[in-house]
């Protein structure tokens, strides 16, 4: 992918197999959205903000919606989050929380730090594929952006 294509999905995700298993899962259902994945949340900034690798990407096109995994190197989800979500330029973003942790503190933190959705990865194949083909059904055909 060249730096300066449009990105519908940026996924976030350090796990290989859950990336590609996210991928296949869009793809079963038939979308043609362009898909970048990043495997760690300092990658992922640098993606967005159009730094380091990326500084060649176009900044006035930003993701329609970030696939956020919460346990991530260099840089965990939370605090992507939180930096997303309090800067103008990236705030409207929708950013979906998609992770394995169950624990209460993180789910709260997630929707206090300005998530719009949090989704626990489903143990089972067959139900992970389900679940990520709904997520991208939902939030690149149903809902409705505001306009830039």
């Amino acid at each position: 992918m060249r730096n300066t294509e449009i990105v519908d999905i940026l996924l976030v995700e350090d796990n290989p197999r859950d990336a590609e298993l996210t991928t296949r899962a869009l793809k079963k259902r038939n979308f043609a959205n362009p898909l970048h994945v990043v495997e760690d949340g300092a990658e992922a900034l640098d993606f967005i903000y159009c730094r380091g690798a990326y500084k060649d990407r176009d900044r006035s096109i930003l993701p329609r919606v970030i696939l956020l995994d919460l346990k991530l190197p260099k840089l965990n989800g939370l605090e992507v989050l939180k930096t997303i979500k309090s800067d103008a330029r990236t705030k409207a973003i929708p950013v979906v929380v998609v992770t394995s942790s169950r624990e209460d503190p993180d789910i709260k933190a997630a929707y206090e730090l300005g998530a719009n959705s949090y989704v626990i990865k489903p143990v089972d194949f067959d139900s992970f594929l389900d679940a990520m083909s709904s997520l991208g059904l939902y939030w690149l055909l149903v809902n409705q952006p505001p306009v830039k």
